[in-house]
């Protein structure tokens, strides 16, 4: 059963009539540029192909509830009750409602309070399912609430601009679900095109898509899910943009996206060593970003091998963000031809990406469950993904 059809399923078992429509979202694969988002620097995502569907209904009353395939409940509130549930100071602390239901009625809430009123009062109902791997890095969050926002966006007529809905996004996942996160995954999900990545200054807001060329040059992206699952939520990508910003504070500038790699001597000088360490990363990462979009540019999806493998070292040295699992996967990945490889998104967890020609492709992937079998690791779900589209209307 595909996520489309279990969305819609759901929706008839659960509220005993069919949806008006289904929208969908994309989740997404971060190429390179990792915890530069919420430090106003430069990101180069892409969509991918796997999705989270919201099938949803109008209510004559003012009602929203939401039930979800990721746990079989229905959630329900009033409308007007989302502003007491979430309130400017809430930052997820103490939440009275599971947290797959935050992101749903997070959105809802930040889209009235992007309108400037209380209105629309008109309420919905709203079913969701995915085929986004949960906890695997890849933004399961950001396409479910790109998929609600681009349902209610049109069920309530309200007219806002895929950049706006993004910064929706956030404010739903900062605030409401309490998840400290920039706005990459929500920019990736909603600007997503096929066959290219987004180039995202996430101080700006400014974006554009950048041709990946990975199909014409014969490469496929593997995803390797080491089944470490993370959360944002929780303390240790907190602590990380905490050092963040006290590394920019020591320095005197706005953010980290005002330090250059120049920079980095006095950094040192001024800082302990572990929010050094933290600003490295940061600095070389956003540097990292700008190479890699010029050598897509200007010499084709080859060139970028040696720079992926920086930024994991980078991850693992400096951030440490890294796992056992992440590093195996990474070093496995290389050692048996990938062009590049390293882990993505918000680390502690999650997957890596290897970029690989399509005649090595089962090569990697055999090698990759052999040796976490060797090392006694869960056994890896591995799979490749392709730059895809954003939000849609699916039915």
């Amino acid at each position: 059963m595909t996520a489309l059809t279990a969305a819609r399923d759901l929706f008839a078992s659960s509220f005993g009539h069919e949806p008006e429509g289904v929208w969908s979202a994309p989740g997404r694969v971060n190429l390179i540029g990792e915890h530069t988002d919420y430090n106003e620097g430069f990101v180069l995502p892409f969509a991918i192909q796997h999705r989270t569907y919201a099938a949803v209904a109008p209510r004559t009353d003012d009602r929203i509830r939401v039930t979800s395939s990721f746990a079989r409940l229905t959630v329900e509130c009033a409308l007007d009750d989302l502003e007491s549930m979430f309130p400017v100071e809430y930052q997820g602390a103490d939440r009275d409602v599971p947290e797959w239901s935050a992101y749903v009625l997070g959105v809802a809430w930040a889209l009235r309070a992007s309108t400037g009123s209380p209105a629309p009062q008109r309420g919905v109902d709203i079913a969701i399912a995915s085929d986004v791997p949960v906890g695997a890095g890849l933004s399961s969050s950001a396409a479910i609430e790109g998929a609600v926002a681009s349902a209610l966006n049109d069920l309530w007529e309200l007219g806002l601009d895929p950049v706006t809905l993004a910064q929706v996004g956030r404010k739903a996942e900062n605030e409401a679900v309490g998840a400290p996160t920039g706005i990459m995954d929500q920019m990736s999900s909603m600007l997503g095109r096929p066959d290219a990545a987004t180039f995202i200054d996430c101080r700006s807001l400014e974006a554009r898509s950048i041709p990946t060329g990975f199909r014409d040059a014969g490469l496929e992206v593997l995803v390797i899910d080491t089944q470490v699952t993370h959360a944002h939520s929780t303390g240790g990508y907190r602590e990380r943009r905490e050092s963040c910003e006290r590394g920019a504070q020591l320095l005197g500038i706005r953010s980290l996206r005002d330090a250059s790699v120049s920079d980095l001597p006095r950094a040192a000088e001024i800082m302990d060593d572990v929010t050094f360490r933290r600003v490295r990363h940061i600095v070389t990462e956003n540097q990292r970003v700008l190479d890699t979009v010029a050598a897509l540019t200007e010499q084709g999806p080859q060139a970028i091998g040696d720079l992926l493998v920086a930024s994991h070292a980078s991850m693992r040295d400096d951030f440490e963000i890294s796992v056992a699992e992440l590093d195996t996967a990474v070093n496995t990945a290389l050692a048996n031809g990938a062009i590049g490889a390293r882990m993505t998104g918000g680390g502690f967890g999650g997957a890596a990406i290897a970029l690989v020609s399509h005649a090595d492709l089962q090569r990697v992937s055999d090698a990759v469950e052999a040796t976490f079998a060797y090392a006694g690791f869960t056994a890896p779900h591995i799979f490749t993904v392709s730059p895809s589209e954003g939000p849609r209307r699916d039915a």
